[in-house]
């Protein structure tokens, strides 16, 4: 029996990072379980490098890494990006699709197994808790969560690195390093340091995946983005696959400074919180997207559409990625996306996407409809038939209060000078 309870495997997410390196052995001194390791592979690039041996080093019996990059884009961002979900007006949700991901497969790996729990190294005040807590109820209720900061002593990195050294961990993070960073293949989060201060304007070292705007190329670069049903296939007439567009468009991009976020968030458990994000080529993918869908989308469709974006967003942000709400969701926008098929060419310039041109077979827009000339799908003069109806419940407001006080509460004339019939 070990000291808080019976485990005998826990299967961690991993990703050889201060935390979860440390959280390798106080697992194995808490608990006296074996640690079987997994790291998602959904971008972080060198951040895999050495990441077995630093595992195993740290007491791990083995270490699991899985490329999940395609299910990554195809599964969660482009959904995500088709409901044109955003949350609080910037935030394009990098870090909080990813998880569900990651927890997904975690679930799977400790039922490989044979394991009885599974750990994560999210903090007590964090979202990511909720995000993968969630997930594995949805998945595997069964397994026991094991989250080490809700439960050990460790209350700071200077506490964290003491703690590594005692038990030889292996690990890259100094003092010095003072932001906590999250990377995928779609963005990179900065957190903490100078940025817990909101007056504190970020420091141009700090940024890792964007030019400053301000030393961008000084001539504009144009691109072209073909989509089909809403996902992005084609970058400059080349079809690629969601990674290659991503791995291209991230340099072009990030080169001319495009993505970055600085933004105060409200987290689901209450308080607010300063993130910074670089997200070059989702930026980019999005806002093409976007004009897309202007020339692809009624009217109706495309207003309701903007409510369910807003409900989208949150149930992503709050980690209910897998419920009944969000992929019903998923089902009304899939049918949004069927006429969501053509290009968009833009002009990416000093941190700026700007639009050059946008074409569809599926357009709705037809330059002799929306010409003032006659025509014989408009005709003019219903103009007026249709005002006196649309406006017909504020005439008659108006209407009544004037009868009743002699003013309408909009505006105030002399009536008097007016004959009434």
């Amino acid at each position: 029996m070990s000291k808080r309870g019976s485990v005998k495997k826990v299967v961690l997410a991993y990703s050889g990072g201060l935390d979860t390196s440390v959280i390798v052995p106080w697992l194995k001194n808490n608990y006296g379980c074996e640690v079987v390791c997994f790291t998602a592979d959904i971008g972080q690039e060198e951040e895999l490098d050495g990441l077995e041996e630093k595992a195993l080093k740290s007491g791990a019996s083995k270490l699991y890494i899985r490329d999940l990059r395609e299910e990554f884009l195809r599964d969660y961002v482009f959904p995500t990006m088709q409901a044109g979900a955003i949350y609080e007006r910037e935030y394009l949700l990098g870090t909080s699709f990813a998880r569900p991901l990651i927890a997904k497969h975690l679930v799977e790996i400790a039922e490989q197994e044979g394991a009885d729990a599974v750990a994560h190294g999210c903090t007590g005040k964090g979202n990511d808790q909720v995000r993968f807590e969630l997930t594995v109820m949805a998945l595997n209720p069964k397994l026991r969560v094991i989250a080490p900061w809700r439960e050990w002593e460790i209350r700071s990195r200077q506490d964290a690195l003491a703690y590594a050294a005692e038990f030889h961990v292996p690990v890259s993070h100094t003092e010095k390093d003072i932001y906590s960073r999250d990377r995928n293949i779609f963005h990179l989060s900065h957190e903490g340091g100078l940025l817990e201060d909101p007056w504190n304007e970020p420091e141009a070292r700090m940024y890792q995946l964007t030019n400053d705007p301000q030393q961008a190329p000084d001539e504009p670069e144009y691109i072209e983005l073909a989509f089909e049903r809403g996902n992005p296939t084609h970058l400059n007439g080349e079809a690629l696959s969601p990674v290659d567009i991503f791995v291209k468009l991230n340099k072009i991009a990030g080169k001319h400074g495009i993505g970055r976020v600085d933004i105060v968030e409200n987290r689901l458990v209450g308080m607010k919180s300063r993130g910074v994000y670089e997200t070059p080529a989702g930026t980019v993918i999005r806002r093409a997207h976007q004009i897309l869908e202007s020339i692809c989308l009624d009217k109706h469709t495309m207003h309701y559409k903007d409510f369910v974006a807003v409900k989208y967003a949150e149930l992503v942000y709050n980690g209910m990625w897998f419920t009944r709400l969000r992929e019903s969701l998923d089902a009304f926008v899939r049918v949004t996306q069927e006429t969501v098929t053509g290009t968009v060419r833009l002009k990416l310039y000093k941190g700026n996407v700007i639009v050059a041109g946008r074409k569809s077979p599926y357009s709705l827009y037809r330059e002799d409809y929306a010409s003032f000339g006659e025509e014989d799908v408009y005709n003019q003069q219903d103009a007026q038939g249709f005002i006196q109806l649309f406006g017909l419940p504020l005439k008659v407001e108006a209407m009544l209060q004037i009868d009743g006080t002699g003013e309408s509460r909009y505006r105030q004339p002399d009536y008097s000078k007016f004959k009434r019939d």
